[in-house]
């Protein structure tokens, strides 16, 4: 695990799971950016990304429309959950985590590629009340016992990362930071941690090198 290896998946360069549809919106709009947002807010930058992506929707035809609200099972700040089968759910999310969809697609790769075991396969978009989601379906995790923390600490220290504060790591090697890992985003089923919710950001200089 080394950080070429990581810009690679970000760059679309090399494969990783269910990573196609979110390496190619992804290059997308890593174009759009580098066509001129810098001089511009936050806020209006987003709105402009946001319209672009959804040209790239629909001229690739990746709205989904089949939520069954019957099958809801909660929310979040960030995101909707729903039961898809038994194997299975479905996540809404709006990436208000997030400063651009852009990140929030590197966040999806960054799981795929470090969590494989509970990666996100990302099916379409989906509008509600003007308020645009991603839906990405994930393996449904039936924890059975709780989760310690400390074994979580541990396990990140093995792999690199240094806790910043609280549940928010940082791995210096490879220039990314992992937060808000508390017992509802890291699951326990038979001894094994499984990262369900993950919240990736690439560190400000992770492109220059």
């Amino acid at each position: 695990m080394n950080k070429n290896e990581l810009k690679d998946v970000l760059c679309g360069a090399s494969q990783v799971s269910y990573g196609a549809p979110i390496q190619a919106i992804a290059c997308y709009l890593k174009r759009g950016q580098i066509s001129g947002y810098k001089s511009q807010e936050p806020k209006s930058i987003k709105e402009e990304e946001t319209e672009r992506l959804c040209q790239w929707i629909e001229e690739h035809h990746f709205w989904y429309s089949s939520i069954d609200i019957a099958n809801f099972v909660s929310a979040g700040a960030e995101q909707k959950v729903y039961l898809d089968g038994e194997k299975d759910v479905l996540k809404l999310n709006d990436s208000i985590y997030y400063a651009s969809w852009l990140d929030y697609l590197y966040n999806l790769l960054l799981n795929n590629y470090l969590f494989p075991d509970t990666a996100y396969e990302l099916l379409g978009f989906y509008r509600e009340n003007k308020t645009l989601y991603a839906v990405v379906r994930q393996s449904f995790v039936k924890e059975n016992e709780p989760t310690s923390l400390e074994k979580v600490k541990t396990y990140l220290k093995n792999n690199g990362f240094e806790t910043i504060r609280n549940n928010d790591y940082r791995n210096r090697k490879l220039g990314i930071i992992l937060e808000d890992l508390h017992d509802e985003n890291v699951l326990t089923k038979d001894g094994v941690l499984f990262f369900i919710d993950t919240v990736f950001y690439l560190e400000s200089d992770f492109w220059n090198d």
